[in-house]
């Protein structure tokens, strides 16, 4: 990688360095997930405090280092903190879009840049606010979780193949399952939230907001649970958001 480099980065998180600096972990378009040190960012003058928070979209410029890059340019290309930080539910569902993002992103280069694409979306449809926050988390999770080659099977059983429909969803089977593969700790689970969490993952987001509330809630735990079995350890945030 060249010493100084420029690319488009979301902000994930970030935390305190010292009296004056913080270190920024970023998603960034074609270099992956970098983390970075921002020089005197904490201080009332700093040239671009206010441009590396978390929900931002920039264009950054970075020196590369050893373990830490550091930034040395900064401007916003779009901020999504105002729609989203305004509203409890919209912030804690980005919130978990972030933590999930910073968790299952590894520090490598992805060419095609999907998951920073699909954050990106994701996180100006929750500032947009025409989409309730909790269904824009869902999609979000189950497309994260697909990219990373964990979509849970919603068609066929995960276990022998078997085509649905079928009742039992395992998580730790990777998804619907069978009456002969069965375990115990498969949960029942209703057709519609199975649909529901294919819209979902499909972006039919007509057919998604035309789910009551149970089968809404039915698929969120799902999709949870489906979660924090991959990363084996749970997303803090997820239970703060509003369902």
């Amino acid at each position: 990688m060249q010493k100084l480099y420029r690319d488009d980065a979301i902000v994930l998180r970030t935390h305190p360095l010292g009296e004056a600096d913080r270190i920024i972990t970023l998603l960034t378009r074609r270099h992956g997930k970098v983390r970075a040190v921002a020089k005197g960012v904490r201080r009332t003058g700093s040239r671009f405090g206010a441009r590396l928070e978390p929900f931002g979209l920039v264009d950054v410029q970075l020196h590369t280092g050893k373990s830490l890059h550091t930034v040395t340019q900064v401007v916003t290309i779009e901020s999504f903190a105002e729609g989203i930080s305004g509203d409890y539910g919209r912030y804690t569902a980005a919130s978990a879009m972030l933590e999930t993002t910073d968790r299952l992103t590894d520090d490598v280069v992805d060419p095609n840049a999907r998951q920073f694409l699909l954050l990106v979306g994701a996180m100006r449809t929750a500032a947009a606010g025409r989409i309730p926050a909790p269904l824009v988390l869902d999609a979000f999770l189950l497309r994260t979780l697909a990219y990373a080659g964990w979509a849970p099977e919603l068609r066929t059983c995960a276990t022998c193949g078997a085509d649905g429909p079928h009742h039992a969803f395992d998580v730790a089977a990777g998804g619907l399952v069978c009456s002969a593969c069965r375990r115990p700790g498969a949960v029942a689970v209703r057709q519609a939230a199975v649909e529901h969490m294919i819209f979902l993952l499909a972006g039919d987001w007509d057919a998604a907001l035309g789910a009551d509330g149970t089968i809404q809630l039915e698929a969120s735990r799902l999709i949870a649970d489906s979660v924090t079995w991959n990363l084996e350890r749970s997303v803090r945030s997820l239970h703060y958001v509003e369902r």
